[in-house]
């Protein structure tokens, strides 16, 4: 039962994590590009869904737990080179250099989205090195689990802001997806760390 339990999990958060964003992309209105263009927009998109989905993977079954630790090694290095794959299809294409285009976009400080993924991307800089070096960091692992969850629910307040105000391909579809995923993701996060039951595995893992 508990393995079949395990099993129903893991089809559903890759209907709801993967699925979804595919189904809405593929269903959505937009002007299509080239494919190496729409290949870097799907992958992004991709990547920001399954982070939100590490909230809810966290705390899970020991399955999507080892997700969790895939998705904070794989997809998080697509976002933290997102700036850079932005303009990489200007090395195939005439017109404005790869480099240039990459100083104008990291210099629109006019631009809200522009800075809201600054914002995203220290963030997620930060909880990345943090969680790297957490064996080395001084503090104790209730400490660092709070300041780890406090930068994720930071960490993805700018990012969905950021694609839902910049996004090539977020309509109103993906934008209440992702918002609501958000939401519910802080919501249950928020939930599982001020529980009792919380209070009484951090207790005993404090003491192991």
């Amino acid at each position: 039962m508990e393995k079949r339990l395990r099993t129903y999990n893991v089809i559903g958060a890759i209907l709801v994590f993967i699925g979804m964003p595919l189904l809405l992309y593929a269903i959505g209105e937009f002007p299509r590009r080239s494919i190496l263009k729409e290949a870097i927009s799907l992958l992004t998109l991709l990547a920001l869904s399954m982070m939100l989905g590490q909230f809810y993977f966290a705390r899970s079954n020991y399955v999507l737990l080892k997700i969790h630790k895939f998705i904070g090694y794989f997809f998080v290095v697509i976002l933290l080179v997102h700036p850079f794959s932005v303009v990489f299809p200007r090395y195939f294409e005439s017109g404005v250099e790869p480099k240039d285009a990459f100083l104008t976009l990291i210099t629109s400080f006019n631009r809200l989205g522009v800075l809201l993924g600054m914002l995203a991307y220290g963030t997620l800089l930060v909880i990345s090195l943090t969680s790297y070096f957490r064996d080395k960091l001084a503090m104790s692992y209730k400490t660092w689990r709070l300041f780890h969850g406090t930068l994720s629910i930071v960490f993805i307040g700018f990012a969905s802001w950021h694609a839902i105000n910049l996004g090539r391909h977020i309509n109103k579809p993906l934008s209440f997806f992702i918002l609501i995923l958000a939401i519910l993701g802080v919501l249950l996060l928020l939930n599982i760390y001020f529980s009792n039951s919380s209070k009484k595995l951090e207790e005993n893992k404090c003491q192991k």
